[in-house]
């Protein structure tokens, strides 16, 4: 009896370090595969600390920048600074009454305003949760803030348009060409028949 129950403990034993052990050892490093522009397989070995980072904007490598086209409403309305430039920003959530009434925050608009994404001293620029600046032509990555799993999905071409070359240069369109930052989602389609192939004309 007394043998049993030592061979079961040291069973027991022996299993906590294999799962001790092989969980540190694959926290230690692990491999990140990644294609390069002509297609070739690259695998490269790293350490944990580098593949977990901790969220540090001022040590963070530079975001990779996405070609798009300009955003949808540059013409007529970019640079916002033409009106902003003089007036003080006004913090308090408000229905707009005197500019831009044609806007009508739909998104996420119990938690948040327009100044959460429109920086209120320079209004040319967009303003991530950490307080960094970027352009509208980097609108993706203020978008891919909350929507991370479609931003993964838009920068591989699986969300979204992207054009060109699958093994060379790209062109991405931004997340405002087919939706509208304040009130995202796309409206009910009515179904339709389908079209009629040449040919098979009704009477």
């Amino acid at each position: 009896m007394k043998r049993n129950s030592f061979m079961f403990a040291l069973m027991i034993a022996g299993l906590l370090s294999f799962i001790c052990f092989g969980v540190s050892g694959s926290v230690q490093a692990a491999k990140e595969k990644y294609f390069d522009r002509s297609g070739r397989l690259i695998v490269e070995e790293k350490p944990a600390a580098e593949l977990l980072r901790t969220y540090d904007i001022k040590n963070r490598e530079p975001a990779k920048v996405y070609p798009v086209p300009p955003p949808p409403f540059s013409e007529g309305i970019f640079p916002c600074s033409d009106c902003h430039a003089d007036m003080e920003p006004n913090y308090k959530r408000r229905k707009l009454t005197d500019m831009h009434t044609d806007i009508v925050l739909h998104h996420a608009e119990e938690q948040r305003w327009c100044l959460d994404c429109h920086n209120p001293t320079d209004r040319d620029k967009l303003r991530l949760v950490s307080g960094e600046l970027i352009s509208f032509s980097e609108s993706y990555r203020l978008c891919g803030q909350c929507h991370g799993d479609k931003f993964r999905d838009w920068k591989v071409g699986v969300h979204g348009k992207r054009t060109g070359y699958w093994n060379g240069d790209k062109e991405y369109l931004l997340c405002a060409h087919c939706h509208n930052p304040h009130d995202p989602k796309f409206k009910p389609l009515k179904p339709l028949p389908p079209p009629v192939r040449p040919g098979e004309a009704r009477h």
